[in-house]
């Protein structure tokens, strides 16, 4: 036996800025990814899509494909494996997206209708595109408006609460002195995560074995153990470096498809997908239409708010963007009501995406505010500072911490906003005129229980071992520090294993809820471990391990609001010659809990900023209604930001400890977009008088309103 070394108490880590543990992997290129790890005897897998948007698939002509060089299999609806369909998955409701070549029905354009298998990558994808399959096409709907026929109510469950009210909005709206009625929208947005989905599966010793780029390993594992009708210890699941998921990153068909092709081929199988494929096979952020109406007294004090907001979804498979929960924590009003319907169209299924519903929401809901303060003569901090509830407006429930204010105060004083004039159009330089906006932010701080192990290693090193993910967040670090912590060590002693079923239930990466819910287990099974090393003796070879499961102490957290906020500033300058917007300056402040990588924690911010201003001036993904398809499905027909449109950007926190809660973090991976479209739209109307209702806000958009034919865009 050997004797416990290096746990002294050492300088705190978490609070001070750590370079990424796998920061030299990545950058040499040692990192390998779901879709580049070479396997003995793999074969290759390529998606085939179906063409037309709606109908039946007649048949697949797969005779002369299987003639082709290195063509080991096509599989499609005629001769797939079954899989069950009925499954729960992970919102407790199966997914029908996923049970691929079950039928042959055809919901979407960019249904999977085959899978071209062989010998490499080359030979399917050329196989693939030679694959005659016919369709008994039929009429398809994929138009989305506010209010359009078919539109409905979703039914509210403990994880949708689709309407809520509270008190009598129209008596109010009537009796109200100031009124904002305007409609805000907007479009399809993707992910487009820089790695493409991949998933590579094959079968060991009766045991599937899965390598996958995921927010989730055992999230995957446990809905393909159901779909495929296996014992879940008989899946295993691993995702070690994920390059980008915001959401997109979940249960998807192109594992099933590889799970189906190892299974029938007995052979490792991978399936990657191409950036084409990603836009229709893994979700998207809906289009949004959303009416906002807000009543107030003369001196802006809140009398109602109502926010209606508008989704499309699926045929197949339901999901609902929820924009109008935004409003629900932000602003006190004697009455409030929100609402988010949804209408089924002939398109694929969107799905979650970076701040699902708070980023749209934010964009209407903060734009009628700054509105709202335009009407009333009022300065628009000062409007929200009037608003500031002390409880949740709808809930009523305490918040557990909230420093809204404190955001505001801090970044309006680094930002310069005492100088600003609040009339619209006077500033100007050259053929720029300039304009500054602002909005909040915020984001729910949610818990998830979780399981972990921390092993004392007798070389005097701790292991901790845990079914996180880090997406590219950095969360890989951030635990590190927290374990670092727990056990008094420095972060050099910790061994961060992450992102393998095998570990035990936790989280996923998701709802900015991971780094909370992980490290929670962390420092419990931490913890004890140092209980147990503190009654002293010798560390066995095989260490000793300790194990943590954080379910009952999730579910005694009190009832509160728990949430993050922000306040979000921004400069533009707009050129009404050509109606180019360009954001010279953003800041970013935010009140987040407990900040454990302030390295990471700001590129986070600054990150969801940046897609912020994006989603401001460049993001729409543009649905052909003759096709049903998207219009230039790729990275040079959908436009975001580069480079040159990123200015000068700046992230900061305030203080905001949370005395209620042991872990005392929050969450950051989200909370940087929200708010961030509101401000830049806020901004171009005081650079021009011009309110601009509709994203993004493009050069054509701009030339019109400002030629007078028409405000909104």
């Amino acid at each position: 036996m050997t004797t416990m070394t290096g746990t002294t108490a050492t300088a705190a880590a978490v609070g001070t800025g750590h370079t990424r543990v796998e920061g030299r992997a990545k950058v040499t290129g040692a990192a390998r990814y779901a879709g580049e790890i070479p396997f003995a005897e793999l074969a290759h897998g390529w998606l085939v899509l179906s063409t037309i948007a709606r109908g039946r698939i007649r048949s697949v002509e797969s005779g002369p494909v299987m003639s082709m060089p290195g063509i080991l299999a096509v599989l499609h609806h005629g001769n797939a494996p079954r899989v069950t369909t009925d499954y729960t998955g992970l919102l407790g409701r199966p997914d029908p997206t996923v049970a691929v070549f079950q039928h042959d029905r055809v919901p979407c354009a960019g249904w999977p209708v085959a899978l071209v298998v062989a010998e490499t990558s080359e030979q399917a994808r050329e196989a693939a595109a030679a694959l005659v399959v016919r369709y008994d096409d039929e009429p398809h709907d994929v138009a989305f408006s506010a209010g359009r026929p078919g539109t409905y109510t979703p039914e509210s469950s403990p994880r949708l609460q689709a309407e809520t009210r509270k008190g009598d909005v129209e008596a109010e709206l009537a009796a109200s002195a100031v009124v904002v009625d305007a409609e805000y929208t907007t479009p399809e947005e993707h992910h487009t995560s820089l790695e493409p989905h991949a998933a590579m599966a094959h079968w060991d010793g009766g045991r599937l074995e899965v390598v996958d780029s995921n927010q989730g390993s055992r999230w995957v594992a446990e809905d393909l153990a159901q779909l495929f009708s296996l014992d879940p210890a008989s899946v295993r699941v691993r995702s070690e470096h994920v390059g980008g998921a915001f959401g997109s990153k979940g249960v998807r068909p192109h594992q099933v498809c590889a799970v189906m092709a190892a299974t029938v081929l007995h052979r490792p199988v991978r399936v990657v997908l191409t950036r084409r494929q990603m836009f229709s096979l893994v979700g998207y952020r809906s289009p949004t239409a959303q009416r906002v109406r807000l009543g107030a007294d003369a001196d802006g004090r809140l009398r109602a708010v109502d926010h209606q907001a508008q989704n499309l979804t699926s045929t197949v498979h339901e999901f609902v963007e929820r924009s109008a929960a935004y409003g629900r924590v932000m602003y006190d009003a004697d009455a409030h009501h929100t609402v988010d319907r949804v209408v089924a169209l002939d398109v694929p299924t969107p799905t979650w995406m970076r701040a699902p519903g708070e980023a749209p929401g934010s964009f209407a809901l903060e734009s009628a505010l700054d509105e709202l303060a335009e009407k009333c003569g009022m300065d628009p901090i000062a409007l929200r500072e009037r608003n500031e509830p002390d409880r949740g407006p709808v809930s009523g429930l305490p918040f557990s911490s909230r420093n809204l204010l404190a955001c505001f105060r801090e970044g309006a004083r680094r930002f310069g906003w005492a100088d600003r004039d609040p009339r619209p159009g006077l500033r100007r330089e050259g053929r720029w005129l300039l304009g500054t906006g602002t909005a909040a932010a915020t984001f729910p701080s949610g818990v998830a229980p979780s399981t972990a192990a921390v092993t004392a290693e007798a070389d005097g090193t701790f292991t901790v071992r845990i079914t996180a993910a880090d997406v590219g967040t950095g969360a890989r670090t951030a635990l590190t520090l927290i374990a670092a912590d727990a056990l008094h060590v420095a972060p050099e002693h910790i061994r961060m294993r992450i992102a393998d079923s095998d570990f035990g239930q936790a989280m996923v990466a998701g709802g900015s809820m991971g780094t909370r819910s992980w490290a929670w287990a962390i420092t419990t099974a931490a913890g004890e471990l140092r209980e147990r090393l503190a009654l002293g003796g010798g560390i066995p070879p095989e260490g000793i391990t300790v194990r943590s499961d954080t379910t009952e102490a999730v579910g005694a957290l009190a009832m509160r609001e728990r949430h993050s906020f922000g306040a979000q500033f921004a400069e533009v300058a707009v050129d009404v010659s050509s109606g180019e917007v360009r954001v010279r300056r953003m800041l970013g402040i935010f009140a987040a809990g407990r900040i454990v990588n302030p390295l990471t924690a700001r590129s986070q911010f600054i990150g969801g900023m940046t897609w912020g201003l994006s989603m401001a001036l460049h993001e729409e993904a543009v649905r052909d209604q003759a096709s049903g398809a998207l219009v230039g499905a790729d990275l040079a027909g959908y436009h975001f930001a580069a480079n040159a449109d990123v200015p000068l950007i700046e992230a900061d926190w305030v203080d905001d400890t949370d005395n209620d809660d042991p872990i005392g973090i929050k969450g950051i991976g989200e909370i940087g977009i929200v708010g961030a479209a509101a401000a830049i739209a806020n901004a171009v109307w005081h650079a021009t008088g011009v309110r601009h209702r509709h994203l993004p806000i493009r050069p054509d958009r701009v030339l019109l309103a400002v030629g007078g034919t028409g405000g909104a865009g």
